[in-house]
């Protein structure tokens, strides 16, 4: 499923339009990407659980050179999946 099928089908669930159902999938995008960036956890319940994990810097090597080369520190979203949604798949 890809974006697209997704504001499909919220189209169809909630019996709106899919410039509506566009716009609400967008709202909830934007809301867990400004919460995140903020260093924010997003917790919703019997789905799941967005954090932010910090990376520190390390050391790597050029696959072509061999060189040593500084990966800086970065910070990576992670999500990690509810009770509820975890049994629903399996």
């Amino acid at each position: 499923m890809n974006k697209n099928d997704l504001v499909a089908d919220v189209a169809r669930t909630a019996n709106l339009s899919k410039t509506d159902a566009t716009k609400a999938v967008e709202s909830v995008f934007d809301s867990i990407t400004k919460s995140l960036s903020k260093g924010n956890e997003v917790r919703l319940v019997g789905f799941g659980t967005f954090t932010v994990a910090k990376r520190a810097a390390s050391e790597g090597r050029n696959p072509r050179t061999g060189e040593k080369i500084q990966i800086p520190a970065t910070k990576q979203p992670k999500f990690k999946a509810g009770k509820a949604l975890k049994d629903a798949v399996n």
